[in-house]
């Protein structure tokens, strides 16, 4: 449930309704709420009824046929179905008899009642965690040479280290977030970031290139966690009016964190070697992982969950049931659905597969600058790894400046959709960001290939370059989640699968794409893939009502043409 969650903090206005949310928050569920007969407790099972929900007989109970959402929800929206609210479906359950456990007003036990405090220490301790995972996957690049050396193998197989912690970011939400779900949020964050803890030791112990890949692959997975729970951890605690300062702390763990790595990693590995990178690293991540124990739970269905076990502990009556409980999935047919799902929507929609091939290849870019920097910096014009780290810095000002357009982006969106929201108003800032994106490619292979070039021009290309990537990334992200609002776990899991296990691929080729082809070439060609795709945004905006009007998952918003009905289904 996190990544929409996620994407719609960094979107303005909100990328999800209230209602969404608030499904989303109540039940940790997508997909339209139809209510149907339960089909674990029919008529003819209501006998059965009494043992497993231990209620007691009454001429209303014996008479009354339970119903559900769970078995009627399907993925995809039916002709005919009408959705209920969350409001309606307590509504339904109280009617049954059930007494619907919710938070009380005023008495602090919602998240989103604790003071600004709690709130901020929740909020900048699970950043720290986000933040944690974000170096580990990028310091080690500040020496790639070290273990190559030290164990006398290739270079290709020691950039498996960063290869095998990014494919952990893909594969670890699918069967992570299901987890969350059922054991909270706060275990989850301990679990994982001591086996994030415990598997770093072996890297900076390891006697071989082995051990050094397997304990970085198992590290990857554990470090996911973060990445799948800290957005939900954040919409947990605060409303969606006061996100601003909390979610730009978040977005800049987020996006600036990778850009630390190597600013740090290559002053350890230039002054002390590689090993102390994996130490560093060990001693930041044991540190994050004692401040999980001081996280306290904010996931909403967990904590009523408790409340109502309290209840029906102190007043024997087993009526007491929150919204969730009655509602919750089976956990195979939870994990069954976030493992299916993605690949369903990967081979499926149009819109996901084409704007998860685009935001891939962003995210690869991302990832080979750790490995084009230092032929740029280091071999071409003889830094050290240390100060080529500190050429990140032009990447996170690009970033910086990025986050300045949010406001301009608003008022483009209120102008666009004055009469009516539809998906493709998300577009524009893409749309910029993908004429951007070459230029800065094309500019950064003919600054960064020679020596006699300044260093300010490579480092210019890297401004405009993180400038681009953050306009196009939160510009796609947005347009993904309004167009499958009620899927929209799903189709940000499938672009992260997808945008994971590509990213992680690319420090098998990079470094021998760039010395064989030539520095500028290898820039060029990836300058030319950037401005093949560039157009991609404006044909979603043109044409994307008639692809989404195709599918049976994707929002069917329409946009309003003065002179035509606008429409709504």
């Amino acid at each position: 449930m996190n990544e929409p969650i996620e994407a719609a903090l960094f979107t303005r206005p909100p990328a999800l309704s209230a209602e969404q949310e608030e499904q989303y928050r109540e039940l940790g569920r997508e997909g339209p709420l139809v209510v149907g007969a339960d089909p674990a407790v029919t008529t003819a099972a209501q006998p059965t009824r009494k043992n497993s929900l231990h209620l007691t007989r009454t001429a209303t109970h014996q008479t009354l046929q339970r119903v559900s959402t769970k078995g009627t929800t399907s993925f995809a929206a039916n002709a005919g179905e009408k959705p209920v609210t969350v409001t309606e479906l307590a509504g339904i359950h109280t009617r049954e008899g059930f007494k619907i456990v919710g938070f009380t007003p005023g008495a602090g036990e919602d998240p989103r009642e604790w003071s600004k405090g709690k709130k901020w220490f929740v909020t900048v301790a699970t950043s720290l965690l986000c933040l944690s995972v974000a170096l580990g996957s990028s310091i080690i690049t500040g020496d790639m040479t070290g273990p190559t050396k030290e164990f006398g193998t290739t270079q290709e197989i020691v950039n498996l280290t960063v290869t095998c912690f990014v494919i952990g970011f893909g594969i670890g939400p699918m069967f992570l977030a299901p987890l969350s779900e059922i054991f909270g949020r706060s275990l989850i964050y301990r679990v994982s970031m001591f086996l994030f803890f415990i598997f770093t030791l072996p890297s900076a112990l390891s006697k071989n290139i082995a051990t050094l890949v397997v304990a970085r692959q198992i590290a990857g997975i554990a470090a996911s966690a973060p990445v799948t729970n800290v957005g939900g951890s954040i919409a947990d605690v605060w409303e969606v009016k006061d996100r601003g300062a909390p979610m730009a702390l978040f977005s800049g763990t987020l996006f600036i964190g990778p850009c630390l790595g190597p600013m740090i990693g290559g002053w350890i590995g230039q002054r002390a070697g590689w090993r102390w990178i994996y130490w560093v690293l060990f001693i930041i991540v044991g540190a994050c992982w004692i401040f999980t124990f001081f996280i306290p739970e904010s996931l909403a269905p967990v904590l009523l969950r408790r409340k109502a076990e309290k209840l029906r502990k102190d007043t024997g009556d087993d009526t007491y049931q929150t919204l969730e409980e009655l509602e919750r999935l089976p956990f195979k047919e939870t994990l069954k659905n976030a493992l299916y799902r993605p690949i369903v929507m990967l081979f499926t929609e149009p819109i996901v597969i084409f704007m998860s091939i685009y935001l891939s290849f962003i995210y690869s870019l991302l990832y080979l600058m750790f490995f084009a920097f230092p032929i740029a910096f280091a071999e071409i014009r003889g830094w050290g790894d240390g100060l080529t780290g500190i050429a990140f810095v032009s990447i996170m000002l690009g970033i910086f400046t990025a986050g300045l357009f949010v406001p301009m982006n608003e008022r483009k969106y209120a102008e666009a959709t004055k009469h009516g929201s539809f998906p493709e108003a998300r577009l524009y800032p893409m749309m910029y960001g993908a004429f951007v994106m070459p230029a800065a490619l094309f500019m950064f292979a003919f600054t960064g290939a020679y020596p006699w070039v300044h260093w300010i021009g490579v480092c210019i290309a890297s401004y405009i370059f993180g400038f681009s990537m953050i306009l196009i990334y939160v510009s796609a992200n947005s347009y993904i989640i309004d167009s499958y609002s009620n899927f929209a776990a799903t189709a940000m899991a499938a672009k992260t699968l997808m945008r994971s296990e590509i990213g992680a691929m690319v420090p098998l080729f990079v470094n021998q794409m760039f010395h064989n082809m030539g520095f500028q070439y290898a820039g060029l060609l990836l300058g030319c893939v950037a401005l093949a795709i560039a157009p991609m945004p404006f044909i979603f905006f043109r044409y994307g009502e008639k692809i989404r009007a195709k599918s049976a998952r994707a929002s069917q918003l329409k946009r309003f043409v003065p002179g035509v009905a606008g429409e709504k289904a």
